[in-house]
């Protein structure tokens, strides 16, 4: 769970890491957490982890859970490839129903997608599968600990802690979980634990309040699932220009650019929108329109050639008397 080789410790980890303060008090709630017959003999102040769902993230995050010496004792998968993820990167771990899976841990990993959430979390707990004392997180970064009301209705301790990356659900993600930032919401009762929690996978902590979950999670998709549409938009017009290799065309202009949006914000744009050159964006969505009337493309380029104009006007890229001719080009029916 350190850094990157030569990189200094981060906020997170310097609050974490090395210090007994932190772990005395990581300890105590886990002790609070964990049933009296439990056999904790041979990993004091660990946890029994369980995994309920063996998609990309779940066996993973339970193998670096492992990897930071808790005991992985149960996991669920349903279809033959989860069931294959769970084996490679847990191996030797049980596969089992879910309920079962439920009463063997301490800490329980839910990693089911966002849809089957509540529904999964109710009816463990209408079952008695979650007891007393457990702790129960979930990878959802749409909800907060609200969706798991009913585990705290049964005693148990609700944790949401969202990893912001994409996973491949190999150990190759292991390596990758290192200063990976995690959206955490819990309890605040419970925020040490959670945050200490995300350090020992390797990640950075950062809170999130329960009600800004749904913007958090909207932000997290609009900046990483619309830019692979994006990027394969692109590529696929270079193809029809003839180009033989897209992704080498793109890969140092589309890599700057996001190294400079990132450093920069808004003062890294660039193009004939920042520029305020109507003449080109008019001639672009006019071939965009010739090229395939009916696509969403041109409508897709209008929307951001849109916002690209709001942001650039705002950032004072962009004068009112530079922006009226693109405005006016924008300004028609998409």
């Amino acid at each position: 769970m350190d850094g990157s080789p030569g990189r200094p410790p981060s906020a997170a980890q310097a609050r974490h890491q090395g210090h007994q303060e932190d772990q005395d008090h990581q300890e105590r709630h886990r002790d609070q957490g964990r049933p009296d017959d439990a056999d904790t003999s041979s990993r004091p102040g660990r946890f029994s982890v369980g995994v309920i769902g063996a998609g990309r993230v779940g066996p993973v995050l339970g193998a670096a859970l492992a990897r930071a010496g808790h005991r992985v004792v149960a996991a669920s998968g349903v279809s033959d490839r989860s069931r294959r993820r769970a084996e490679d990167l847990l191996p030797g771990v049980p596969l089992l129903p879910a309920a079962d899976v439920a009463e063997r841990a301490e800490l329980l990993l839910v990693t089911v997608p966002d849809d089957a959430l509540g529904d999964l979390v109710a009816g463990l707990a209408s079952t008695g599968a979650i007891r007393p004392g457990r702790v129960v997180i979930h990878t959802s970064g749409r909800y907060g600990v609200g969706i798991l009301e009913p585990v705290l209705r049964a005693g148990a301790l609700p944790l949401a802690l969202h990893p912001v990356m994409t996973f491949t659900g190999t150990d190759v993600d292991l390596a990758r979980l290192t200063g990976c930032s995690f959206g955490v919401t819990a309890p605040e009762p419970f925020r040490p634990m959670a945050e200490a929690l995300v350090v020992e996978m390797g990640g950075e902590p950062e809170w999130i309040a329960e009600q800004m979950r749904p913007l958090y999670h909207a932000a997290l998709a609009s900046g990483a699932n619309h830019l692979v549409t994006l990027v394969a938009q692109a590529a696929d017009l270079l193809r029809e220009c003839g180009v033989a290799n897209p992704n080498h065309m793109l890969g140092p202009l589309l890599g700057a650019a996001l190294d400079n949006a990132l450093r920069s914000g808004d003062a890294a744009l660039t193009g004939p929108v920042a520029r305020g050159d109507a003449g080109t964006v008019a001639a672009h969505l006019a071939e965009l329109a010739r090229y395939e009337p009916h696509s969403p493309v041109r409508a897709a380029y209008l929307a951001m050639a849109r916002l690209t104009a709001d942001r650039a006007l705002a950032a004072g890229l962009l004068t009112a008397e530079q922006a009226e001719p693109l405005l006016d080009v924008l300004g028609g029916t998409a």
